[in-house]
């Protein structure tokens, strides 16, 4: 059994910390007071910090923020889960299982067997199968609240929570679809049949940049076991070891 990894608990830690933090000081905000610079960067940190909160969430359902506490574990992944877009973490976590039981079968909610459908086409089944009427419903409900509270320091907040929670929502859903679903997963689909999904090409840099690793996407596969950080050092390793095999 793996002991609790400090260095993943600091990490959510200061993620929750973060993504707070940043969400009351910017719809507090008036944009008309930012410069046009500042509100692209306040989008690109946004969108990271919703990435962030749902690799913490997909940590959750492997049982790796605190191994051996299971009740514990899926409580912050669901904080995580409802924080980043009033998703149901056990409707989530249910799905995901299925995921890596049966990846890339009729019975993996991620993947799509149709070879015409291109990346939109994909992406949006992919959400079709996360998306729900009280979801969306819950999500709308979560940005009143934020534009209620917002609005007694800034009555134009319902457009700051546009800009920093709706867009960021969006940009960060594409983002782990491309990275963590789409390009891993595309070649396993007629006629390539790939048995197992790829890992994209990046150096380590590259490859937090885009997506925290999650397009080291092999190693996670084949080793579900591992936190986002540790895979790098597997991606290395099975380099390594790929000319002898």
């Amino acid at each position: 059994m793996k002991v609790i990894n400090q260095k993943g608990l600091l990490f959510t830690a200061i993620l929750f910390l973060c993504w707070l933090s940043s969400l009351i000081a910017l719809i507090q905000r008036s944009t008309t007071s930012m410069p046009a610079w500042f509100v692209i960067a306040a989008i690109v940190l946004r969108t990271v910090l919703q990435t962030a909160m749902f690799i913490t969430a997909h940590e959750a359902m492997h049982g790796l923020l605190l191994p051996g506490k299971a009740r514990w574990n899926h409580r912050i992944g669901a904080c995580a889960l409802t924080l980043y877009g009033a998703l149901s973490y056990q409707s989530c976590l249910r799905k995901h299982r299925l995921h890596h039981r049966h990846t890339a079968s009729k019975h993996d909610p991620d993947f799509s067997e149709d070879r015409e459908a291109g990346i939109a086409a994909w992406y949006l089944r992919f959400m079709g199968n996360y998306l729900s009427q009280r979801q969306l419903l819950s999500l709308l409900m979560l940005w009143g609240l934020f534009i209620t509270l917002g609005s007694i320091a800034n009555r134009s907040a319902w457009i700051n929570v546009i800009l920093f929670c709706t867009l960021p929502l969006l940009l960060s859903s594409i983002q782990l679809f491309v990275f963590g679903t789409y390009l891993p997963h595309r070649k396993q689909r007629q006629p390539f049949n790939q048995r197992t999904p790829d890992s994209l090409a990046l150096p380590s840099w590259l490859s937090l940049l885009t997506c925290f690793h999650f397009g080291y996407h092999r190693e996670h596969h084949e080793h579900p076991d591992l936190a986002w950080y540790e895979l790098p050092a597997q991606r290395r390793m099975s380099q390594k070891l790929a000319p002898s095999q």
